[in-house]
């Protein structure tokens, strides 16, 4: 079924896919480092894998913007505006642990419309279209139909520099007694694509950015799940999410004693 936004999820899979074989290209490589903080790093191959993915969007569209997490482009009036996390887990990537991403979305006139989600060492593309058919690699996924808690695998953020880690501690050893296993892959765009094809179902994080989610949002959207963002300031840029399969009780169980 044709989309008007076809042309454009086509672009945001070559751009994806391009940043990808760059990034698995340099994987085994000494990577400079541009700023190291507290509990995150930033990457010169950050910069450098953004700028390939914005080069081939705004060719593609030169109407539309980027809103990147290395830097804007383009008017910030434009209809069309990219939203792009070029190493969604840069310091899994920089540690040589093979679980990152490229994620690409595409907002319109403030809509998120389509969203691509490249895992570039397993090969793995996920993709879709606002209300559309979501896809791993063409094929069509979905989220679990798990509605127990104790039958689910979720991933729960605890925090570590935004004023929230006792809660979050606390938040943690409250779920994972819940469940059947909790786990942390380090990269929040393959998490919620991981709920979106059934294989985890749920995530919890008090701190993250909308280009770490953007994309993936639609993903999980269109495979059934439900997410809900609780912006932290006047930006809309960060905030706490609460993503889910749509079925377990999880409001429920997040409730702290």
């Amino acid at each position: 079924m044709s989309s008007p936004y076809t042309a454009y999820l086509t672009a945001a899979v070559q751009a994806a896919r391009l940043a990808g074989a760059f990034l698995r290209e340099h994987f085994y490589s000494i990577k400079l480092v541009d700023e190291a903080l507290a509990h995150d790093i930033k990457l010169r191959l950050d910069k450098e894998s953004q700028q390939l993915i914005a080069g081939h969007l705004l060719a593609a569209f030169p109407e539309s913007s980027i809103l990147g997490e290395e830097g804007n482009e383009g008017s910030e009036a434009a209809g069309y505006q990219w939203i792009v996390d070029p190493i969604d887990g840069t310091v899994n990537y920089f540690y040589g642990i093979p679980i990152f991403c490229v994620s690409i979305a595409l907002q319109h006139r403030g809509e998120l419309v389509l969203g691509c989600v490249y895992d570039p060492m397993q090969q793995e593309c996920f993709t879709a279209v606002a209300g559309g058919q979501p896809l791993l690699n063409g094929r069509p996924i979905s989220v679990s139909t798990r509605a127990q808690m104790r039958e689910a695998v979720v991933f729960i953020g605890h925090g570590t520099h935004d004023g929230s880690g006792e809660t979050g501690i606390r938040r943690f050893a409250h779920i994972s007694k819940q469940v059947r296993k909790i786990r942390i892959l380090g990269s929040a765009a393959l998490t919620l694509c991981y709920i979106a094809a059934g294989r985890f179902d749920a995530y919890v994080e008090s701190r993250i950015c909308l280009w770490d989610f953007a994309a993936a949002r639609v993903i999980l959207e269109a495979a059934g799940g439900r997410l809900e963002f609780e912006p932290h300031g006047e930006d809309g840029i960060k905030g706490a999410i609460v993503a889910w399969n749509g079925l377990l009780p999880l409001h429920e169980a997040l409730q702290l004693d």
